[in-house]
């Protein structure tokens, strides 16, 4: 199955880009709001459903692109919950 996320537009620094993702996504209570925190959430997902989780998100920082792009690296190669990203113009 496929489950749809979509980041609230307007979250483009790194501060807010990170909040929206966590948001969007449902991070559990114990996210730390930094990259690295993004990261471990987004390879694990495992308080969502099992499928493809669909970020849409019309990006805007370099650094949480990166982290986004190396995470959906990592669930493509392993598990059950596959996140996938897309960008909106």
């Amino acid at each position: 199955m496929t489950y749809r996320h979509v980041v609230r537009r307007g979250a483009h620094s790194k501060k807010a880009a990170i909040g929206a993702i966590a948001d969007a996504l449902s991070f559990p209570d114990w996210f730390g709001h930094n990259l690295d925190a993004l990261y471990d959430c987004l390879t694990d997902l495992s308080w969502l459903p099992e499928g493809e989780h669909v970020l849409v998100w019309e990006g805007g920082n370099a650094d949480v692109e990166a982290v986004l792009a190396d995470a959906a690296t990592r669930t493509a190669e392993s598990g059950d919950r596959v996140l996938t990203v897309e960008y909106t113009d």
